[in-house]
C-alpha cells in the first residue's frame, strides 16, 4: 500500500472514531505510574477487567514506593480476576522495585530504559511513552492492530515487530499516536476477528482483505 491510500484510511477512521479531549486510550490511568502498571496488567486481558481492579489496587498501593514494599502474594488477591494474575503480580512488584532502586521512583522516558522493567516489552513501552509522556517513537501492536493492519494491507506480516516497522514507514510521524487507537476501535466495532461487518466499514473500498474476498466470491459465482 502507498502512503496516500494509507493516509486516506487514517482520515476516514479518524472521522469515524474522533479523538475526544485528546483521549486515545481505554485504560483508566491518570499518571505515568498508573499508566505503566495498568498496561502491564492489560496483556492478554480485557481493558474492562483491568479497569475493574484499578481502584482497589491503587488505593492500597498509590505510589511505586508503596508497591515496591509489597510482596507479590499480597498483590495477587487484588488482581485475581484478570488473566495471568500470578505472573503479573510478580511483574508489577518487580517493576515498582526497579523504579525505586534505579529510577528514583519515576517512570523512565526512554524505550531502552522501560524495557529493562519486568513485564515490559516493546508494545507496553510504546503505550507508556505515548500516553504518559506524549513521546511517540513507534506504534504499539496488539491483537487488534495486528489483525486489522494485515487485512487492510498495511503489512503482509503477523510478526508485531515487522508490523510496527511497516506502520511507521507507511504513516507520517505526526499521526503515529492515532494508529493504535483507531485500529483498536475499528477492530472492536467493525473489523472483528470473526464475521467482520463489511457493509458498514468506512474503508472497505480501500481494504485488501475485502477486495480479495469480493473477487473470490465473484469468481465462485461464475
Amino acid at each position: 500500500m502507498n502512503r496516500t491510500t494509507a493516509c486516506e484510511i487514517h482520515r476516514r477512521l479518524l472521522e469515524q472514531y474522533p479523538v475526544i479531549d485528546g483521549r486515545r486510550h481505554f485504560l483508566e490511568f491518570h499518571n505515568p505510574y498508573e499508566t505503566l502498571i495498568l498496561t502491564i496488567l492489560s496483556a492478554q486481558t480485557t481493558d474492562r477487567a483491568v479497569n475493574a481492579v484499578r481502584d482497589d489496587l491503587f488505593s492500597r498501593y498509590p505510589t511505586p514506593e508503596a508497591l515496591a514494599r509489597a510482596e507479590p502474594e499480597e498483590v495477587e488477591p487484588l488482581i485475581r480476576t484478570i488473566g495471568f494474575h500470578h505472573a503479573k503480580a510478580c511483574y508489577i512488584v518487580g517493576a515498582a522495585r526497579k523504579l525505586v532502586a534505579e529510577f528514583g521512583g519515576e517512570v523512565p522516558r526512554t524505550m531502552e530504559e522501560l524495557r529493562t522493567l519486568p513485564g515490559v516489552g516493546r508494545k507496553t513501552a510504546n503505550i507508556v511513552l505515548s500516553h504518559a509522556f506524549d513521546i511517540n517513537v513507534g506504534i504499539a501492536v496488539d491483537t487488534h492492530v495486528r489483525r486489522v493492519s494485515k487485512r487492510l494491507g498495511f503489512t503482509g506480516s503477523t510478526n508485531p515487530d515487522i508490523i510496527e516497522r511497516d506502520l511507521v514507514a507507511l504513516f507520517p510521524e505526526e499521526v503515529w499516536r492515532d494508529i493504535n487507537y483507531l485500529l483498536i476501535r475499528h477492530g472492536r466495532a467493525v473489523c472483528t476477528a470473526k464475521n467482520p461487518k463489511h457493509e458498514v466499514c468506512v474503508v472497505a473500498g480501500l481494504c485488501r482483505y475485502y477486495r480479495e474476498l469480493r473477487a473470490a466470491n465473484e469468481k465462485g459465482g461464475e
